[in-house]
This record gives structure tokens, sequence and C-alpha cells, in this order.
């Protein structure tokens, strides 16, 4: 009776199994389809990549494909368009007048005095030499008031003004030739070095030449020979990104020369306007820096002629500026002054001093930290900045 029992029980289990796979193979039953993923939620600024069209790669199947990161393109700087170089003094009058006009000030009250004894005239000469004028030039200027003023007898405002007006002119150099020689030479670009001691704008000041001369329509090659400061070549290079001037430079600590002479090089294959080249401005010995000097420019001449040789002065170093001065003007044969940072503490004078030491112009001024606040000079503006309208 058991036996009997098992058997029934293995007969209706092999019935129900059979059964079931039964019902899997019915025809015309239907799978249940897949479960679909949860809807993905779209990311904020995100778009979906487009859905491939025929003829683009692919299994031909509804497959889900993830779409391929793209890599962030490199950030390439805007080329910016600088203001052309006419009319940069005047526009930059207010801020020069800001720093100078303590000297116009003081120098129009003492001469507007009824009686003009020695005591006034003593203040007036310590008033120029405190300005950095310089002694002997100062002692030139007073002397030659003095007379004027015994010419005129009555003095009215207007003479007054007009009086030290004539006088400051003529110690600055009105008739001086500031201009920079920056044309081309047929197929040869013009030449530009710039010398000066370390910390004192070299750098900047090559870079923002370079916008003044882009901002007249110049083509302009930059020379990072400044090997021995790191971050020399990488200002110079941002400063030519900016306005679209191709840089040259070399490894560090390379030979300043050889990366002078490449730049001046590419120039000429480039058909560039103007090349201008930042040098070192090391002063451990003079010796080394007439070496090092002499050799770049010997090296750049055997390619194009050295039209400027700018030197670049710190103007609120005052008489201390013109030591430096007197070393490069020894070294190189200097043709022209940059004086940096004439919109701070700097006095008016100094113009007038650098440049008697040096028998050279003054031929660019740095009033301000912007890109555009080098300016050419102007000695009747920067005398009228002086003394106020």
């Amino acid at each position: 009776m058991e036996g009997y029992l098992w058997l029934i029980l293995i007969v209706t289990l092999v019935a129900v199994l059979a059964g079931g796979s039964l019902l899997l193979l019915k025809p015309g039953r239907k799978a249940k389809p897949p479960v679909a993923p949860p809807e993905e939620r779209p990311i904020p600024g995100a778009e979906r990549p487009a859905a491939r069209g025929a003829g683009e790669e692919g299994d031909g199947a509804a497959t889900a494909t993830l779409p391929r990161p793209i890599a962030p393109a490199e950030a390439r700087p805007e080329i910016e368009i600088p203001p052309p170089s006419a009319g940069r003094m005047v526009r930059l009058r207010a801020r020069l007048a800001r720093s100078q006009s303590a000297l116009g000030r003081g120098l129009l009250d003492l001469l507007s005095r009824d009686a003009l004894d020695d005591e006034v005239w003593d203040e007036i000469e310590d008033l120029l030499i405190t300005a950095d004028v310089g002694v002997t030039p100062t002692q030139a200027m007073v002397e030659e008031l003095r007379t004027r003023v015994k010419v005129l007898g009555t003095r009215t405002p207007e003479q007054v003004r007009s009086l030290l007006r004539e006088q400051l002119l003529v110690l600055i150099g009105a008739d001086m030739d500031r201009t920079l020689h920056v044309q081309p030479h047929g197929e040869r670009p013009a030449v530009v070095l710039v010398v000066g001691v370390n910390g004192t704008g070299k750098t900047t000041t090559t870079g923002k030449l370079a916008r003044v001369l882009v901002g007249d329509g110049r083509k302009v090659v930059l020379g990072a020979a400044d090997t021995f400061r790191a971050a020399a070549a990488d200002q110079l290079q941002t400063w030519g990104d900016r306005v679209g001037a191709e840089v040259v430079r070399g490894p560090e600590g390379g030979d300043p020369a050889s990366i002078a002479f490449d730049a001046v090089s590419k120039g000429i294959a480039g058909k560039a306007d103007t090349v201008i080249i930042d040098t070192a401005g090391r002063l451990h010995t003079k010796t080394g820096l007439m070496d090092e000097l002499g050799k770049v420019k010997r090296v750049v001449e055997k390619k194009a002629t050295v039209d400027e040789v700018l030197l670049v002065l710190d103007a609120t170093t005052g008489q201390n500026g013109l030591t430096q001065a007197r070393v490069f003007a020894e070294v190189v044969d200097v043709t022209g002054i940059a004086l940096t940072k004439m919109d701070g503490t700097a006095k008016g004078g100094i113009v007038i001093a650098v440049q008697r030491e040096l028998g050279v112009p003054v031929k660019l001024v740095g009033l301000g930290e912007g890109p555009d606040d080098l300016a050419p000079f102007d000695p009747e503006v920067f005398v009228d900045a002086i003394l106020g309208d």
C-alpha cells in the first residue's frame, strides 16, 4: 500500500512539470517586456547627444550608447586692439597733474609775491632741488628767472605762469628729437633693445611698447632675451598674446644673444615692422653687464641695425636712478629713456636731471599700471600738467 502511494505521488509530480512546460511553449504567448530603467533626470545645462543618422557607424540595433566625454577646448586669449600712440599723453594728463601739481603750485605762489627777496629765491631754489631737477639746472633756472622778473617789474598771474612755462620748457628741452625709430628698413625690421635694472619695469615697458606699436598698425616680434629671471619670458609671452605679437624665447639660463638673433631672424622671415628685445638687467658687475649687452648688440647687428636702445628708469628713485643711468650709458649707446611710475611719488624734475646727465631725450613715460598707460613724452603736455590750468 505504501509503495502504491509513492507511485501516485511521482506520476502527479511529472504531470505538473510537463504541464508547465507546455504552457511556456504555447504558440502566441508573448514574453513579458523587460522592466525599463527609471527615467534619467536631465542635468541642467547639459545637452543630449544628437541621434545617429543614416550611414553613421553602429550595429543597427537599438542599443543605448554613452556619449564620449568632450575634452575642454584650450582657451585662446582674445586679441586686443590697443589705442594709437597719438594723443595718449593728452588723455593721461589729469593723472600726471595729480602727482606733479605740487611743484607748479609752489613755484607760482612764490613768484607771485609782491616782494621777491633773497629768502624767497632760496625757497624757489629749494623747491626745484627737492623736485629732483638737480643743483646745476636749478641754479641756471633761478638765475634766468631773477633776470626776467627784474625786466618785467610788476607781474600778473598770467605773466608769472607764462614765464615759468617758458623756462621749464627750456630746461626740459622742447626742441629735442624724441622720435622713436621703429620704422622698418626695406625688408628688414627696426630693432629696439630695451635695457635697465630689474625692478624698474623693464619687461612691462617692453610689453607696453609692443601695444603702442600694434595700436599704430605695426607688426611686432618680441624677443625674451632676459633668460636669467624665470618669470620674464612668461610675462612677455602674456603681453605678446594679448596683442597678437609673436614671442621668441629660449630655455631658462640660455644664451641671450642667441635668442636676440633668433628674434631678429623671425622678424625678417615674418616681414615684421619692429623687433623689440627685452634684455637682462643684472648689475652684479659692470664688466659682466658690458660683456653681455655688448655681445647681444654685436650678434643682432649681424642680421639688422639696432635702431633704438631704450633705457628704462624708475622715476621714483630720483637722483639715485642717475647712477644706474650712467652705468648703462657706459655699456651701450643709449638713444632714449623710458621713465616709469611717473604717476606716483616721482618728482617731475627727474626728466630734466636724467636728460642732462645722459644727453639723450626722454622718449616714453609710464603714467600708470594699466596696459595702455605708456605714452610718447610730450614736453608741452608735461609742463602744462605741472603748472595746471
